[in-house]
């Protein structure tokens, strides 16, 4: 499996699952650094028709394009279905932020071949791996 340095160096598009307009949502800021310092925002989220200037997806199965990471920004108990969505999607890697936490999804996810990344903020991560180098 990919390290998390490998994974946010060969990630270029992220769907970012539960991504909201609401600047003050942890999603929004993640999100809005992420595309700052140059990765591809695909918002997933039903309530909203574009965030960040980006076209938002009900869903992953909405989403046209293959992804390479999914961020998930949702309550622990709807990490099965997204890990499912991600796998037909062709995704690369999960990656579940602070506090989103589900072993058995990991486990589902490693099986089919993606690198999953559980309990981690991916703006911190890429913070700390920026500062490293």
């Amino acid at each position: 499996m990919k390290s998390i340095s490998e994974i946010l160096h060969s990630a270029r598009t992220i769907a970012v699952v539960g991504l909201s307009n609401k600047r003050f949502r942890p999603s929004y800021g993640v999100s809005e650094y992420l595309k700052r310092v140059g990765y591809r925002i695909i918002p997933v989220n039903p309530l909203e028709d574009e965030v960040l200037g980006e076209k938002s997806y009900p869903d992953l199965d909405s989403v046209p394009v293959p992804v390479d990471v999914v961020d998930i920004f949702r309550r622990s108990e709807f990490v099965p279905e997204i890990v499912e969505a991600a796998i037909r999607n062709g995704a690369k890697a999960i990656w579940m932020q602070e506090g989103v936490i589900h072993e058995q999804a990991a486990r589902r996810a490693e099986a089919a071949g993606l690198t999953v990344v559980m309990d981690h903020c991916i703006l911190k991560e890429h913070r700390r791996l920026a500062q490293a180098s």
